[in-house]
C-alpha cells in the first residue's frame, strides 16, 4: 500500500474521498461536536466543585477520588454499563466523554486557584472585594494558564475518546476508522486517523491562542 498507488488498496484511494466528502465533512461536524460540547459540559461542572474545594480543603481528597475512578473506567465498558440505563445514544456518548474531563479540569483549576498568592487575596479583601468579585477579577485571571492547560488536556483526550464512540454509532471520525477496520479498507481508516489528529493539534492551538490573548501582562512579560 502506498500514496502514489490509486485504487482500494493504497492507502489513501483519492477517488473515494472526492465521491465521499460529505460522509467525511459530517462525521468531522459530529466529531467537533462531540468534543466541544463534552469538554463544556465538563467545564461548567467542574468550575463550582473546584472553587468548592478551595473554600472547604476537605472536599478536595474525595473529588479527585471520584474522579479518577470515572478516569479509569475503560470508555468502551462505560458505555456498555450506561447503555441499559441512557438508551439515546448521542446523550451517552456526552455523559461518558463528559465524565472523562472532570478529574484533569478539577485538578488543575484547583491547582490555578492555589498558586494565587495569599498576599494578593488579602489585597482584594482589604479593597472591599466580594468573595465573587475577588475570584471573578482577582483569582481567576492568576490562574488562567493551569486552567487553560487542564482544558487543553481535556481538550485533546476528549478528541482521542470520541473514535471510541463509534461503537455505539456515535464516534465522528471514529466511525471512519471502523469502517476502515471492519472491511480492511485503509482510505476511510486513513483519513479518520489523520483527520483525528489534526483536529486534536487544531483545538489545542485555538485554546492555546486564546490563553495568549486573554492574559496580556505574560505577553508583555515576553516582550520585556
Amino acid at each position: 500500500m502506498t500514496f502514489a498507488e490509486n485504487g482500494p488498496r493504497s492507502l489513501i484511494w483519492w477517488e473515494w474521498v472526492g465521491d465521499h466528502l460529505d460522509l467525511i465533512s459530517e462525521r468531522l461536524q459530529e466529531h467537533i461536536y462531540l468534543t466541544i460540547v463534552s469538554v463544556v459540559l465538563g467545564i461548567i461542572m467542574s468550575a463550582p466543585l473546584a472553587v468548592a474545594a478551595t473554600r472547604w480543603r476537605r472536599l478536595y481528597a474525595p473529588l479527585l477520588v471520584t474522579g479518577a475512578v470515572l478516569y479509569t473506567i475503560p470508555s468502551l465498558a462505560a458505555f456498555v454499563l450506561l447503555l441499559p440505563w441512557i438508551k439515546d445514544r448521542r446523550t451517552l456518548a456526552l455523559v461518558v466523554l463528559t465524565s472523562y474531563t472532570i478529574l484533569i479540569l478539577v485538578r488543575n483549576m484547583v491547582t490555578g486557584l492555589d498558586g494565587v498568592p495569599a498576599d494578593v487575596r488579602e489585597a482584594a479583601s482589604g479593597m472591599g472585594y466580594s468573595r465573587i468579585r475577588q475570584l471573578v477579577q482577582v483569582e481567576l485571571p492568576i490562574a488562567l494558564p493551569a486552567i487553560v492547560a487542564g482544558i487543553r488536556i481535556a481538550t485533546v483526550t476528549t478528541v482521542g475518546l470520541v473514535t471510541v464512540a463509534a461503537l455505539i454509532g456515535q464516534g465522528g471520525l471514529g466511525d471512519l476508522i471502523l469502517d476502515g477496520l471492519r472491511r480492511d479498507f485503509p482510505t476511510p481508516l486513513m483519513i479518520g486517523a489523520t483527520l483525528s489528529v489534526a483536529l486534536a493539534v487544531l483545538l489545542d492551538l485555538v485554546l492555546l491562542a486564546t490563553q495568549w490573548f486573554l492574559t496580556p501582562w505574560a505577553r508583555a512579560k515576553v516582550r520585556a
